[in-house]
């Protein structure tokens, strides 16, 4: 089950892009947390914290213990990271304040575990369609990541969603969604090259002598 990580917010009353270029600058990170019925409220977090808590993450979705500055803690799940793109360095954070007794739905990554049976003994490959399930569970069941074992797996056989064992108090969606697929090897036929045809033999061209000349009576 995935762990709640404590991470500390401060409020911040200004918005727009000066505000957010000088707390930037001081080293923050700005972000907001949405709640059912409430009011979203604008934060921000130290970019060194949430640095660190998404390298040692299994995936963006984490459910962290908000330390808001002057206000009440809260449950919240990362909802969505923006990143630069070229630095990848953290630009905002979206936070989804839950309960501990409501479900929530999340993305939780999905892995691969042991080799395919038909790629270890005949060559196939395996195919991995999606890399991540919608899975709806309480907060505290919420699962860093899902193993599935594919060892058993030959030629041609696949696993869907519904094939998969999720932990107790884990429901997942989109059944019929493929994640697994071990396809069979790529073959290619090789083709004989035509042999080389023997190059013709020039033709010699041969000086015409010229015509004898008559002798003079």
């Amino acid at each position: 089950m995935a762990k709640q990580v404590k991470l500390t917010a401060q409020t911040r009353s200004e918005t727009g892009r000066t505000a957010v270029n000088k707390i930037k600058s001081q080293g923050f990170v700005p972000a907001v947390i949405y709640a059912h019925n409430e009011t979203p409220v604008s934060l921000q977090v130290r970019a060194r914290d949430i640095d660190t808590l998404l390298s040692h993450a299994v995936g963006e979705h984490v459910l962290v213990d908000l330390e808001i500055a002057g206000g009440a803690n809260r449950l919240a799940l990362i909802q969505e990271v923006q990143h630069h793109p070229v630095t990848q360095a953290v630009l905002h954070v979206d936070f989804h304040g839950v309960s501990a007794n409501e479900e929530i739905e999340s993305s939780v990554p999905v892995e691969a575990v042991g080799e395919a049976v038909g790629v270890k003994s005949f060559g196939g490959l395996l195919e991995q369609l999606v890399r991540s399930i919608t899975i709806q569970c309480l907060p505290q069941d919420l699962p860093d990541c899902i193993n599935v074992d594919v060892s058993a797996m030959g030629i041609g056989d696949s696993i869907h969603i519904k094939d998969i064992q999720l932990p107790a108090g884990v429901t997942a969606v989109d059944l019929e969604t493929t994640v697994f697929l071990v396809a069979e090897p790529n073959v290619v036929a090789e083709v004989e090259a035509p042999a080389a045809e023997a190059p013709a033999a020039p033709e010699v061209i041969k000086e015409k002598k010229p015509a004898a000349t008559e002798e003079k009576k």
